[in-house]
């Protein structure tokens, strides 16, 4: 299961929206790379491919890939808008490791 906080749903429904993409959900995986050796992938989708799981949480579906799955079970997805740096943030339990902008990942 992949939880999405309140602040990650208002950020996602306005970016749908201005873009069009009204009845779309977020799409989250993981491939290789990054400093960290696996990065985070946020997309908006409107179409499921064979082997996705699909989570609803907070009003908000998410779909994940059978492969990124596995590296992102009980992870939170959060917006952040602070001086820190703006967008979507992984916090994920699975992760030993992250590089400092938060964008990569090891397990």
């Amino acid at each position: 299961m992949i939880t999405v906080t309140e602040s990650a749903k208002n950020q996602a429904n306005l970016l749908m929206s201005q873009d069009g993409k009204d009845g779309y959900f977020i799409r989250v995986g993981v491939k290789g790379g990054g400093c960290s050796g696996l990065m985070y992938e946020l997309d908006f989708d409107n179409e499921m491919k064979e082997g996705d799981q699909s989570f609803e949480d907070n009003g908000v579906t998410v779909v994940v890939d059978k492969k990124s799955y596995l590296y992102l079970i009980g992870t939170t997805l959060d917006f952040s808008g602070g001086l820190n740096g703006k967008g979507f943030v992984f916090v994920n339990p699975n992760a030993d490791r992250t590089c400092g902008c938060g964008e990569s990942f090891s397990i």
